[in-house]
């Protein structure tokens, strides 16, 4: 088997330059055979990996010389980073690769679900002409932006926000209200209390973690306006669904956009079924023809460096 083994897709150019550098097995599939996946890590040096690969402490007793973990993705919740800390395995996240996929899907969402005129097609093209109904679109130019953690995703969604004209408030109670990117990006540093009850959209870029897990319940989606609107497209967990679910059936929320759950893939007939006002991707922010080129040849780049450094 490969010294560098890729258990899930990886745009074909990067996989040629590691290829071409190192031994190397790719399958795009090995994650959904963990059997084989443990025989091929048997030799590796390195692993590369999406968000499918459930990286554990298991999984690492099966890869004895590995040295170098790259994932496609920045989200490193599928990793046991104290396994791999304890074996001085080196992790290497594609930090930034994709930021801009993730922040266009954010403003195209709110975009989407402020005018609430893009589900007509089959209406239309049958002969209906729901113009009376669709009417009371609302722009996005003048309405106030809340941004929850406000990192480097955060701060692109604000850049663009600000193109559209749109108020800019931010919440991150690790960034102090001296910091220079509340300015640079015209943004008002405000609790999270006062974001939700003045924003028309709100949107979350947290890690998932203790202290942002169910962070928008119940009593925080209370706070805000009946006709706002919420994207995450940060970690499942962070946004309770039933909560969710429940305001939007009874119309204390305008609208949301999830392309993250708290299980993964969304189980059939969960409480997010038939939700009306709700629109549902499957993990897809991050993932564009232009990002995963970015992400894959970011990460075999890294991959290799950190092989030779070994």
């Amino acid at each position: 088997m490969g010294q560098i083994v890729i258990a899930e897709f990886m745009e074909e150019a990067a996989v040629e330059s590691l290829r071409a550098a190192q031994p190397t097995l790719y399958d795009p599939r090995l994650f959904e055979d963990p059997a084989a996946l443990r025989a091929a890590l048997a030799d590796a040096r390195a692993l590369i990996v999406r968000n499918q690969t459930r990286v554990d402490a298991e999984l690492l007793a099966a890869a004895p010389g590995l040295k170098v973990l790259g994932r496609l993705g920045v989200g490193l919740y599928n990793i046991d980073l104290a396994a791999c800390r304890s074996r001085e395995i080196d992790v290497i996240p594609a930090s930034g690769a994709n930021a801009d996929s993730v922040a266009e899907y954010v403003l195209l969402a709110i975009g989407t679900l402020l005018r609430g005129a893009y589900g007509a097609t089959a209406e239309v093209a049958a002969g209906g002409w729901p113009r009376e109904r669709l009417i009371g679109g609302r722009e996005m130019a003048g309405k106030t932006l809340g941004i929850i953690g406000f990192g480097d995703i955060g701060r692109r969604v604000a850049r663009l926000a600000d193109a559209f004209r749109m108020r800019i408030l931010g919440h991150d109670p690790l960034i102090s209200a001296t910091h220079a990117d509340w300015s640079e990006t015209k943004t008002e540093m405000v609790g999270l209390e006062e974001l939700l009850s003045r924003a028309d959209a709100v949107t979350l870029h947290v890690p998932l973690g203790p202290g942002t897990h169910g962070l928008l319940s119940a009593p925080q989606l209370a706070l805000m306006k009946p006709d706002a609107v919420l994207v995450n497209a940060a970690r499942g967990g962070v946004v309770e669904e039933a909560a969710l679910a429940a305001a939007l059936r009874e119309g204390r929320l305008g609208g949301a956009a999830l392309d993250v759950f708290e299980v993964e893939p969304l189980p059939a007939g969960s409480v997010l079924a038939g939700v009306p006002n709700l629109l549902l991707t499957p993990h897809i922010a991050g993932a564009t023809i232009e990002s995963n080129a970015r992400v894959s040849s970011l990460i075999a780049a890294r991959v290799l460096v950190a092989l030779a450094m070994c």
